[in-house]
């Protein structure tokens, strides 16, 4: 099983992080995002200690600050939800810098932004260190289940086809003199979605054909099988139980 390629979100390097074999880091980052969403909201100080946490795991992997910021405006758009719920969710009002909010709805905005955002700081961190090959083949190593595995394989050696497709159809459009300039122009872009998913189609039934001939039975080869040492699995599970930690001291206080 290969990607064929690199991804956009990976960051080359030589850290204990990126040496951890991939399925350690999957449940390292899974079990990490369980402890963080079952933290309740009002412990405010344990979500600053999570944060703490993935700082220090991020600088052991080498991962420059504005690298990571710029990867996680991707939570932009529960950002803007988030500022909105004090206006919106009824409750109790609060004065807060001249506004009339509501208490309940900043308690909600807190709780999406707090568990959100280390989420996602979370994956950044994962998808920065660990390459989509490694990802896919931890996925099969913790036995998902084989056909999830094929389709995010495929979805990922041939996302980047189906974009250049789309660039090429674009570039088509462009010699010819077409300009999406309004709604009487969007019967040629429908047309044009129409071509590519018929394109698409038709490779995908090309290359199955051609994968069957090969002898292709609905499982792909693993070439390498990466084990984990108690060591690794010591380091790995070293986040999730430090979260976990926090996250028990929180309920009790």
């Amino acid at each position: 099983m290969g990607a064929g390629h690199t991804h956009k979100l990976y960051r080359h390097g030589h850290s204990p992080v990126h040496g951890l074999p991939a399925h350690c880091k999957l449940i390292a980052v899974f079990g990490f995002v369980l402890v963080v969403v079952s933290t309740p909201r009002e412990a405010v100080w344990a979500f600053g200690l999570y944060a703490v946490l993935l700082a220090a795991v991020a600088a052991v992997a080498r991962i420059p600050t504005g690298y990571m910021l710029r990867r996680m405006l991707i939570e932009i758009p529960f950002v803007a939800f988030a500022l909105l719920m004090p206006f919106v969710v009824p409750g109790e009002q609060v004065q807060v810098l001249g506004l009339s909010l509501s208490a309940p709805g900043l308690w909600g905005a807190w709780n999406i932004l707090a568990k959100g955002t280390l989420g996602v700081a979370a994956s950044v961190i994962l998808a920065s260190t660990t390459e989509l090959r490694e990802l896919l083949l931890g996925l099969q190593r913790l036995r998902l289940p084989s056909m999830l595995v094929q389709i995010a394989s495929f979805m990922i050696r041939y996302g980047d086809v189906i974009a250049d497709e789309m660039r090429r159809m674009s570039i088509a459009r462009r010699s010819r003199g077409f300009e999406a300039r309004g709604v009487r122009h969007w019967g040629v872009l429908a047309t044009s979605a129409g071509a590519l998913f018929i394109r698409s189609y038709e490779r995908g039934e090309r290359v199955h054909l051609a994968m069957v001939s090969r002898g292709y039975t609905g499982t792909m080869p693993v070439l390498d099988q990466v084990r984990a040492s108690r060591a690794q699995w010591t380091c790995a599970a070293a986040l999730p139980l430090t979260a976990l930690a926090i996250c028990l001291l929180g309920w009790t206080l």
